[in-house]
C-alpha cells in the first residue's frame, strides 16, 4: 500500500567546524574502531539474535542503498512512500545507536560522518545545526566550484526542531563515547550550544522552547525536553562539565511540570509555552515511554501502565481500511490518543482513508518503545509484555513489507511503519512502509538497549 502523499512526517513538524567528508580523526591515544563478526555477536543476546542480525543488515543496506562509501544518509521509508529519498535526521540518529548496538560501527559512522558534513557545510545554514531532513541520494551537491549537503526542501528552507537535534547529538555522543574520535564529540557539544543559545526558555513552563519551526517557535514539547535531559546527561559524561547537568535538570523541570498526577501519564506539552496542553486527543506514547528510559524516576513510572493499556490496539482485516489479509492480526499501541477517536471522514496527510474510530492500527515503532522501556523497568510482569510485544515486532519483520525497495534496491530485515494506515491525531499519519526508526526501535527493544544511555 503506497500513500501518493508524503507519510510519516514527525510530530516534531506538527505538534501544538566539522569533520570534512567523514576524515575524522581520532583523540590521540584513541584508534577508531572496526565491526567484526564477534563484535555484533556479542551485542546480539538470546534467541532474537537471528531476527535482530537481519534488522541490522536492513539498516546497513538501507545505509548503502545509494552509495557504499563516504557520509551518507539512510532514506527513512522505502520507496514508494511518497517520501521519495527524504532521510529524517531523527531516524538516521537511532540507526547509527541501533547499528552500534549490534557492532556495525562501520555503518554507523557513515551516517555519523554525514551529519557531522551536514553541520560544515549546510547550503545556506552556518551555525551548525542540522534541518529536520535531507536527501539520501543526492545529499552531496555542487555548483562546479564547491559542495554542500542538500536539505529535504519539503520540510522548510530552515527547519529545525530541537526533538532533531537532540536525537543526533545523542547520536554522535554515542560514536564519540564508543570511538574516541574528537571530531563526534565537538559535533555534538556544537548541537548542545546551539539548542542552549537558542531554545532556553525561563518563562511561563519553563525548559526549551520547539525551535526553529515556522509557527512553532514558542511552542514547548514534552518529548524534545525528555530528550534534552538524556541529552545534557549524556554531555556531561563526555565533556566533565556539570554545566549540561544543570542544563538537563532545567529540562526535566519542565517534563515534571506537565505531569498529570491523577490520572498517571504526561501531557504532550504547551502550545504557548505557558498553558499545558491537555487535548484529549493527544496523549502521545512516545512521552510516557521515553520519560523512563531517560530518567527512571519510580514516580512516574505508572506512565508505562497508562500507555500499555490506554493506547493498546489490535488490527485484524476486518477492521476498516486494514491492510492485513487472511487471518493475519497484530497488536501493540498507537502513536497517541487521538488515533483510537479519529474522525472517519477526514483525511490522513492527504490520504483518502481513515481508521474505524476506537480501533486502530499498531504503529510498530511506538511497539519497539513500549517493549524496551518495559524491559528496562523490570517491574513484575514487564518481562512477559515486552516479549509479547517482541514477537509482534518479530511477526510484522517477518510477514509486511516484502518486495519493497530503497533506491530501487530490495532490502530485507525490515519492520514497517505500521500495520495499516493510522492517523496520529496531530494531523499527520503513518503506513505499512518499510521504516528505519521502526526496526531500529526493535534492534533496542530486543538487545535490551536504552538508546539514552552509553552502553
Amino acid at each position: 500500500m503506497s500513500p501518493d502523499r508524503p507519510a510519516g512526517v514527525r510530530r516534531r513538524t506538527f505538534l501544538g567546524a566539522g569533520a570534512a567528508f567523514g576524515l575524522a580523526a581520532p583523540l590521540a591515544g584513541a584508534g577508531a574502531l572496526t565491526a567484526s563478526a564477534d563484535e555484533r555477536t556479542s551485542a546480539l543476546r538470546g534467541r532474537h539474535a537471528g531476527s535482530v542480525r537481519s534488522a541490522l543488515a536492513f539498516l546497513g543496506g538501507v545505509t548503502d542503498a545509494y552509495r557504499t562509501t563516504g557520509p551518507r544518509l539512510a532514506q527513512s521509508y522505502q520507496d514508494a512512500s511518497g517520501l521519495t529519498d527524504i532521510a529524517f535526521v531523527y531516524d538516521n540518529a537511532l540507526t547509527v545507536i541501533a547499528l552500534l548496538a549490534g557492532g556495525d560501527v562501520k555503518h554507523a559512522r557513515a551516517i555519523g560522518d554525514a551529519l557531522l558534513y551536514a553541520q560544515a557545510n549546510d547550503e545556506t545554514l552556518t551555525d551548525r545545526r542540522l534541518r529536520q531532513a535531507y536527501h539520501a541520494d543526492t545529499f552531496v551537491v555542487g555548483d562546479g566550484t564547491r559542495t554542500w549537503a542538500h536539505s529535504g526542501y519539503e520540510f522548510g528552507l530552515v527547519g529545525t526542531a530541537v526533538g532533531d537535534m537532540a536525537w543526533s547529538g545523542i547520536a554522535l555522543a554515542h560514536l564519540a563515547h564508543r570511538t574516541g574520535v574528537k571530531a563526534y564529540l565537538d559535533g555534538t557539544v556544537a548541537i548542545g550550544r546551539w539548542i542552549q543559545q537558542n531554545t532556553y526558555s525561563t518563562t511561563g513552563l519553563g525548559g526549551y522552547t520547539f525551535g526553529e519551526t515556522a509557527g512553532l517557535e514558542g511552542h514547548k514539547s514534552s518529548e524534545h525536553n525528555i530528550d534534552l535531559t538524556a541529552y545534557f546527561r549524556l554531555l556531561a559524561r563526555l565533556t566533565g562539565d556539570t554545566v549540561w547537568r544543570d542544563r538537563a535538570d532545567h529540562a526535566w523541570a519542565f517534563v515534571e511540570r506537565v505531569w498529570n498526577a491523577d490520572d498517571g501519564f504526561f501531557w504532550t506539552g504547551s502550545d504557548d509555552g505557558a498553558t499545558v496542553n491537555t487535548k484529549a486527543t493527544q496523549l502521545p506514547l512516545d512521552v510516557q515511554t521515553w520519560s523512563w528510559l531517560a530518567v527512571r524516576d519510580r514516580r512516574h513510572a505508572e506512565a508505562l501502565d497508562w500507555a500499555r493499556t490506554n493506547l493498546a490496539s489490535t488490527d485484524t482485516p476486518l477492521r476498516a481500511n486494514s491492510a492485513l489479509t487472511g487471518r493475519q492480526t497484530a497488536h501493540g499501541v498507537v502513536f497517541a490518543s487521538g488515533s483510537l477517536v479519529t474522525d472517519t471522514g477526514a483525511r490522513i496527510g492527504g490520504q483518502d482513508y481513515n481508521p474505524k474510530p476506537d480501533d486502530g492500527a499498531v504503529w510498530f515503532e511506538g511497539t519497539g518503545q513500549l517493549a524496551i522501556a518495559l524491559r528496562d523497568r523490570s517491574a513484575a510482569g514487564d518481562a512477559d509484555r515486552a516479549e509479547d510485544l517482541l514477537e509482534q515486532l518479530r511477526w510484522a519483520q517477518n510477514r509486511l513489507g516484502q518486495g519493497q525497495t530503497f533506491g530501487t534496491k530490495r532490502v530485507e530485515g525490515g519492520i514497517v511503519a505500521a500495520s495499516s494506515p493510522m492517523d496520529t491525531g496531530f494531523g499527520f499519519g503513518y503506513y505499512p512502509n518499510l521504516h528505519i526508526a521502526a526496526t531500529s526501535w526493535y534492534v533496542f527493544a530486543a538487545t535490551t538497549t536504552n538508546p539514552y544511555r552509553f552502553f
